[in-house]
């Protein structure tokens, strides 16, 4: 049809294909793999652009003529310079000009390129009984995490001076757990080694200098300091580390390690033990109320809780705070109720006292197909041919 628009999302672990109007919505939906560090592993970052850049051209029809890209990566939404993405090229943040490498192989298609966390904010923001807010709120967690705030008034995506807004899975985590599962104690402090050590004891009676006073007794071996996980960015305990798919991975392989025992004879652990797939029995064993399995959630959603805390303290004006992704589509209501849990036990000053429920009615999970970056992508592609598209402000 004549208002047909090819759509590609790509995100840390599938790149998916499909054909969007503003009649009929996303159909005839095709997915792939995504080249990235996971799929050809020791493949140089700039080869791994590359086959991007190729897999988005070949997705697209000879005769296509309009493209529109959802992206998961961090990129300048000002004019589409992809910096990084830690689920597609790990640590890599050198610069790529991805709108100009597709645009060198498929001149005759005009490219709209947008993160995908702002695609499924679009999608989001479209269904009619969101029309009367003010701001929204998408928060993506999966393979990465981030998020992105629209002003529906204005139709604005606010960005700093790299054209960037909601980076959260790059922040430092402060996790409410501490010791739980692999996060230290410690973790988001640090010990200064130039820092002055503790002035003797007056009152102690044993002088250091004197070559006849009795030894001291020997102090105790330190612990060994359980590490903190990398985020696949490459630095420790980011929000990421924790709480994407692959940080609630690194949390329960920590458990396991912690406490064997109990590990063996809980659900999650009889489940995975007999071959079953790591996300499937999470949500499993939480259906079956299983203790470890809860803990776990626990210690996962602690940093994506104190992310929407803060947010919500800082822009009272967000109206709904949207959760998808994977991770979120997997554990379903166990993943909400969690996050609650944070959030009644250490909510916002006077307000979680004042208005006891502001906080829940504003927290919800999308519903299937309610976020889907590839209908955003085609609303943003739209949008652009119509001269009405996304504005950035700096």
């Amino acid at each position: 049809m004549a208002d047909d628009i090819t759509v590609i999302d790509v995100g840390g672990t599938h790149l998916r294909r499909a054909v969007w109007s503003p009649g009929r919505g996303v159909r005839e939906v095709t997915r792939r793999p995504s080249p990235s560090m996971r799929t050809h592993p020791g493949e140089p970052v700039p080869a791994l652009q590359r086959r991007m850049a190729d897999a988005l051209c070949e997705a697209l029809g000879p005769h296509d003529t309009v493209a529109g890209v959802s992206f998961g990566a961090a990129l300048d939404h000002r004019g589409g310079t992809v910096y990084a993405s830690a689920p597609l090229w790990g640590g890599h943040s050198g610069s790529f000009d991805l709108l100009g490498a597709v645009r060198a192989r498929r001149p005759d298609v005009r490219w709209h390129i947008v993160n995908d966390v702002t695609a499924a904010l679009l999608h989001a923001a479209s269904a009619p009984h969101r029309r009367g807010h003010r701001k929204l709120l998408l928060a993506t967690v999966s393979t990465g995490i981030a998020c992105r705030t629209l002003d529906l008034r204005t139709g604005t995506v606010p960005v700093d001076g790299a054209g960037l807004q909601g980076e959260i899975g790059h922040l430092p985590a402060v996790p409410a757990v501490p010791g739980a599962f692999g996060i230290p104690a410690d973790a988001g402090t640090r010990t200064d080694p130039t820092a002055p050590t503790a002035p003797t004891d007056p009152t102690d009676p044993t002088d250091p200098t004197d070559p006849e006073a009795p030894a001291a007794p020997a102090a105790p071996a330190p612990a060994a300091p359980t590490p903190v996980p990398l985020c696949d960015c490459g630095r420790p305990g980011h929000v990421a580390a924790y709480a994407s798919g692959p940080g609630i991975n690194r949390l329960a392989a920590a458990a396991r390690d912690r406490d064997p025992r109990r590990w063996d004879r809980s659900e999650l652990g009889r489940r995975t033990a007999t071959g079953e797939e790591f996300e499937p029995a999470l949500r499993a064993a939480l259906d079956a109320g299983d203790a470890l399995a809860r803990d776990l959630l626990a210690t996962a959603t602690a940093p994506m809780a104190g992310v929407l805390r803060t947010a919500l303290c800082l822009d009272p004006e967000i109206d709904e705070a949207v959760l998808t992704g994977g991770v979120v589509h997997g554990l379903g209501h166990h993943y909400r109720e969690a996050l609650l849990a944070h959030l009644d036990r250490a909510g916002l000053y006077l307000t979680s006292d004042l208005a006891p429920d502001w906080i829940e009615r504003r927290i919800t999970l999308a519903g299937p197909g309610e976020a889907d970056p590839l209908a955003g992508a085609g609303i943003a592609a739209s949008r652009a041919a119509l001269d009405t598209a996304l504005e950035v402000t700096a």
